[in-house]
């Protein structure tokens, strides 16, 4: 029986005081995890707060409209199922996973930083040298994750995310309630990027961080293969 592989998808709704929705990406969700799944893993979601967890509203079109991968995902029940019912990041144990993904969507800038549960759980993951993998502002889960000597996780690491242009350009730099490049760069991480909503992926031994939603699929493709690596690895041992 093969471990499960975890992705941790935000709770959150609200866009600030704007009054407007927000939540996961789509996307970033939705590729990645038929990636996965088509090559034979099994993924569960979990959430900070556990429950049901929705879509940012800009991030859907109408039927028919989308990218392949969530039109797929709209017409599986057993996974439009699996985001009603997400568990929380505190009942699950690194030992349990065989690694973590950390979607985006504007949502994930208020509740991924809060939750202590889910740095400690991302720091276990990473110790234990298993893929730990963000796209865009899915990255804010990583503001919190310590390395065993206390140093931020991504100090000194190469690391990528939704960028501070995109943000300005996106008219939205005023409402997150911190911009997630600035904070990697000063928590010491190496941020690299590409141009305006350009696909770029970042790999750093087992920190794989993908800029936008334009680099879903590069991400899936390169945990993919981490994955692979690593379970080649634990037949050889």
């Amino acid at each position: 029986m093969t471990t499960p592989f975890l992705f941790v998808i935000t709770g959150h709704t609200e866009l600030g005081d704007t009054g407007k929705q927000t939540g996961f990406h789509f996307e970033e969700l939705s590729t990645p995890y038929y990636i996965l799944r088509d090559a034979g893993h099994e993924v569960i979601f979990a959430s900070p707060a556990g429950g049901e967890v929705k879509a940012d509203p800009g991030s859907l079109k109408p039927r028919g409209d989308n990218v392949a991968s969530v039109e797929r995902f709209l017409d599986d029940e057993e996974a439009m199922a699996a985001l009603k019912n997400t568990q929380r990041t505190n009942a699950v144990k690194a030992k349990d996973v065989s690694g973590i993904y950390l979607p985006g969507g504007h949502g994930t800038m208020w509740d991924l930083p809060e939750d202590a549960a889910l740095a400690k759980l991302v720091s276990a993951l990473d110790k234990a040298g298993k893929p730990v993998a963000a796209v865009c502002h899915g990255a804010a889960g990583l503001v919190a994750a310590k390395r065993a000597d206390g140093e931020p996780l991504v100090k000194d690491r190469r690391v990528n995310s939704f960028t501070d242009a995109e943000e300005r350009k996106v008219e939205l730099k005023e409402v997150v309630p911190f911009l997630l490049e600035t904070r990697l760069r000063e928590l010491g991480g190496q941020f690299e990027h590409a141009g305006l909503f350009e696909a770029h992926v970042t790999r750093d031994g087992n920190l794989i961080t993908g800029q936008n939603p334009a680099s879903a699929k590069r991400l899936g493709e390169a945990l993919r293969g981490a994955l692979a690596s690593a379970t080649a690895e634990q037949a050889a041992e």
